[in-house]
């Protein structure tokens, strides 16, 4: 008995753990990033993404080729090309929307317009892929685009270019899971996998791009800055995080279960808003925290539906509702979900 009690508190303890170092991890990415953008006054959205995926590129090599500390999934070298570049293309654009939107609007409407996407990827699978979803998951969408509706009409530092950054990467987060569905299908990768393979790509992408409309910007900023040495820690530094949160992901998925992930993640988005806030001290209005607060308890909503409706037996002649993952293991991100941010 009471060994049996010693386990279920460990077990309690790792997992509050595991949220706790996902929550820091996670969090600090974006208030760094935005501390990139806003404070350095580095204005290089693409340039800082092409670093994330340089610093991540190579903490995956170390991890799983040198610390040997995850195991290489095996891919078939034509799959590369084939399945692993498409996807290599959208996660490379997932990110850059991220990290444009965040160059342009607060830490706090970015995070709710990021909680669009469950609306995003219903609707376009409903559209594009013609499944069949519970009239319930409909329902729980309502919260979600109400309060994103009212967070963006009450917004106080709003910024269209940044706006539309943030929706339309809520799409391509939409499309990328979308996509890791048919082009991934037989790999079942983790969020380090998914670095190790996707990075390498995802740099060679962007790098040229990069170049070509923001190498002078960074020169002439590498020449203006007072501490142009100290700011370039601060970049390359986030960069190291970004990777350490892959693995963060990785850690408390095993350590929790879809329905604590669910919530925690959700939270996660309070938080980032209410620690941005702190440092950044971006004007928030009344309304503007209602709405805020009604897209994450929708989205609490809506994965709790999800989690209702999976665990019910399928109706003969029923086209299944595509079902939140009944392991952990299904749970690993194919495409570095949320990502949202982790680069």
């Amino acid at each position: 008995m009471e060994e049996t009690f010693l386990v279920f508190h460990w077990t309690l303890i790792r997992s509050l753990l595991s949220i706790l170092q996902w929550w820091t991890f996670n969090v600090t990415v974006i208030i760094v990033n935005k501390w990139i953008f806003q404070k350095l006054d580095f204005k290089f959205p693409l340039s800082v993404s092409c670093v994330h995926f340089i610093c991540s590129a190579i903490g995956a090599y170390v991890v799983i080729k040198v610390l040997k500390l995850k195991p290489l999934i095996s891919v078939d070298p034509e799959d590369r090309w084939k399945r692993i570049l498409p996807m290599s293309f959208v996660f490379c654009i997932n990110i850059v929307l991220g990290n444009v939107s965040l160059r342009y609007i607060p830490v706090s409407f970015m995070q709710t317009i990021k909680s669009f996407t469950p609306a995003t990827t219903v609707v376009l699978q409903w559209l594009v892929w013609r499944k069949y979803f519970d009239w319930r998951i409909w329902a729980s969408l309502i919260p979600i685009v109400g309060g994103i509706l009212l967070t963006s009409v009450t917004e106080m530092s709003f910024n269209m270019f940044g706006f539309c950054a943030a929706l339309l990467g809520c799409l391509a987060t939409s499309t990328k899971t979308i996509l890791a569905e048919s082009l991934l299908h037989g790999y079942k990768f983790d969020s380090i996998n998914t670095v190790y393979y996707m990075a390498p790509y995802a740099t060679m992408i962007l790098v040229l791009p990069a170049m070509l409309l923001e190498g002078n910007g960074v020169l002439e900023w590498l020449n203006t800055h007072p501490y142009p040495w100290s700011a370039l820690i601060i970049i390359f530094s986030s960069g190291v995080l970004a990777f350490c949160l892959n693995f963060s992901i990785f850690y408390v998925i095993h350590s929790t279960t879809a329905v604590t992930f669910n919530v925690a993640g959700n939270l996660k988005v309070a938080v980032a808003v209410l620690v941005s806030w702190l440092i950044f001290r971006n004007p928030i209005s009344y309304f503007n925290a209602v709405g805020c607060a009604v897209t994450l308890v929708g989205c609490t909503f809506y994965g709790y539906v999800r989690h209702l409706i999976s665990q019910q037996p399928p109706v003969p002649g029923t086209p299944r509702t595509p079902r939140t993952p009944r392991s952990k293991m299904e749970l690993l991100p194919l495409v570095n979900d949320k990502l949202e941010n982790k680069f």
